[in-house]
């Protein structure tokens, strides 16, 4: 589904990624680790195309998009959620979940869309006419997967999802993640409970100072001591 080689990206004269290469199979959900400043959210903005110096290849479906605008990637189906969530003033839930349509050929469709994310997102559902940015931070994380997953993406990159979330409500969003999953969604995530992340995902990669340094199945990785005493206290 996914392919990255060779990715180096810039801040200014920073050289933040380094030769990043990884893949993501269709199906799968693969999670990136490392400590804070490892490049983790800089990789996913790069993928995106929202990061002006980049260099390297990235294939999503077999096509080549690492020239290709960001508005242009999300119609090919590649969907991400920024950690900061990015909810939209002075809409309602409703109103920030039909933005997800306007890019698409959804749009007339949009009331069914709706019906279909609040099966996935029940909460929401009781919110539709609520202004969302009145919403809890967990709540407002889940519109923010909503409004990505609306138009339906074929992959979705997720940037530290359980942020600032209450241990309830993280329960529920793993719990949904794993759904994604067996519903056939591709999943790249970004997540600072390692231990959690590594519970449901296929494999996963870890970052150090922008090169990856290790990868290998999550089961394995999770059950490894050193691996855990590294990165699992971050």
């Amino acid at each position: 589904m996914l392919r990255v080689h060779d990715l180096n990206a810039w801040y200014g004269p920073s050289h933040v990624l380094q030769g990043v290469s990884f893949e993501v199979g269709m199906g799968e959900i693969v999670c990136l680790i490392g400590r804070n400043g490892a490049g983790k959210t800089t990789t996913l903005k790069a993928v995106m195309g929202l990061i002006a110096r980049r260099r390297g290849r990235v294939l999503f479906a077999e096509e080549e998009i690492l020239a290709r605008p960001a508005y242009a990637r999300f119609g090919r189906g590649l969907a991400y959620v920024p950690e900061e969530r990015r909810i939209v003033p002075g809409l309602t839930v409703g109103e920030n979940l039909r933005l997800g349509l306007i890019a698409t050929k959804r749009f007339r469709a949009a009331e069914s869309e709706i019906a279909a994310m609040v099966a996935l997102f029940p909460r929401l559902g009781e919110r539709l006419d609520q202004i969302a940015v009145t919403l809890s931070g967990g709540e407002q994380q889940m519109l923010a997967i909503a409004r990505a997953m609306i138009a339906g993406p074929r992959m979705i990159m997720l940037d530290e999802p359980s942020e600032g979330i209450m241990p309830a409500l993280v329960d529920e969003m793993f719990a949904l993640f794993a759904r994604l999953k067996k519903s056939g969604t591709t999943i790249l995530l970004v997540e600072q409970n390692v231990e959690r992340a590594l519970e449901i995902a296929d494999r996963a990669y870890i970052l150090d100072q922008g090169v990856i340094v290790h990868e290998g199945r999550a089961r394995a990785l999770l059950g490894d001591a050193a691996i855990k005493e590294r990165y699992c206290s971050v």
